[in-house]
């Protein structure tokens, strides 16, 4: 799929990923869902608990912005470069969560993010620099990288893992 440039894209591609993510994920078996080996030691569960991570940093990123601060990006104490490190964290934390909390938590946080992105202006959306606290770049790029793009992502990990049963 291209990238989105613009904000009926994004939400559209948002939706469609989503979407395709959710029925990828329905056709696999519960225990499947909840077992290792679907991103190395992560489950289905983890990628899904990984995916609410992401939008939640999205949004403190979006509201400390918009409220004139400067986030800690991508979370405190983690640069973009210690992004695996940050990963790892977020699965350590999210690992014991049931499955039925972090769907939950997914649908949440999905429909907070669509609704934030919602609001913008397209054009106050789309273009750079056009905030400080997206420096040289856009919130539409962040908004992708934390959820379209990376919906593609677990889609691929997942129908992957489910040709190995």
């Amino acid at each position: 799929m291209a990238r989105p440039k613009d904000k009926s894209h994004l939400l559209d591609q948002m939706e469609r990923s989503f979407t395709a993510l959710s029925a990828e994920v329905d056709e696999l078996p519960l225990e499947s869902r909840i077992a290792p080996g679907a991103c190395e030691a992560w489950s289905v569960k983890d990628l899904l608990a990984h995916l609410d991570a992401w939008h939640e940093m999205f949004l403190v990123w979006e509201a400390a912005g918009s409220a004139g601060d400067k986030p800690d990006m991508p979370a405190p104490g983690f640069t973009w470069k210690d992004t695996p490190a940050l990963n790892e964290a977020i699965y350590r934390r999210t690992r014991d969560d049931s499955y039925g909390d972090v769907v939950a938590r997914l649908g949440n946080s999905y429909q907070r993010v669509r609704r934030i992105l919602g609001g913008y202006d397209p054009e106050d959306l789309a273009t750079k620099q056009r905030f400080e606290w997206t420096g040289t770049t856009s919130v539409l790029s962040y908004a992708v990288s934390a959820t379209s793009s990376h919906y593609e992502w677990a889609r691929k990990l997942i129908r992957v893992y489910s040709k190995s049963f």
